[in-house]
């Protein structure tokens, strides 16, 4: 018989799958239509789910939204673990490449497509914006545990103050993306790499 830990586990991973596959819905239809023109029976029936299924999951379509917006965020965190494994002992490449490579991936989804066209209704604007707290939460608390298992190896404190510095930083460069001139990947490595640095260096000396 499964242990409870085992089935814990499987759960964890069926839910995930069915996470991913309403999301991955969500993502196809607004690649066709507006969100105001998408309902939740259309997600529910790209993903090949029922209605209720997609309630019990998310709770309301807001929930679904801002549930879409967390997934952009974590996104961010993914290519930063990336580029952190493929630049052992170089912190700005690190950064700029995980964030070069973010912002070129999100540059492709649909609802900063739109974002970025002026077209996105007001409520996923908000998302990313106002009512980002839930989302920079979400994905500051994963970076945070990824740059402490990493070769930079922060402590909690370093790595909160790291991923949530990060992490508000790239994410307003959704709503507004830099100017022409500005490698925003580039700058912000500068700019966040003597943190890293200094933190290495102090502990060589102790």
């Amino acid at each position: 018989m499964p242990s409870t830990g085992s089935r814990n586990a499987n759960q964890g991973s069926a839910r995930e799958l069915l996470r991913t596959a309403i999301l991955d819905a969500m993502r196809d239809l607004l690649l066709q239509r507006d969100w105001s023109k998408i309902t939740l029976t259309d997600v529910a029936a790209g993903a090949g789910v029922s209605r209720q299924t997609l309630y019990n999951e998310f709770g309301s379509r807001g929930g679904l939204a801002e549930s879409y917006a967390i997934r952009l965020a974590v996104d961010l965190v993914d290519h930063v673990e990336t580029a952190l494994a493929a630049n052992i002992g170089d912190a700005q490449a690190s950064i700029r490449d995980g964030l070069a490579s973010y912002f070129h991936d999100s540059a492709q989804d649909p609802l900063v497509q739109s974002l970025l066209l002026g077209e996105v209704k007001l409520d996923l604007l908000r998302l990313i914006t106002l009512d980002a707290g839930p989302l920079i939460a979400h994905a500051t608390d994963r970076l945070s545990t990824v740059v402490q298992r990493s070769w930079i190896a922060l402590t909690p404190p370093q790595a909160l103050t790291f991923a949530h510095a990060l992490v508000r930083l790239a994410i307003s460069y959704i709503p507004t993306p830099p100017a022409a001139g500005h490698d925003a990947p580039t700058e912000l490595g500068r700019v966040f790499s003597p943190y890293v640095d200094a933190v290495l260096a102090d502990r060589e000396l102790l």
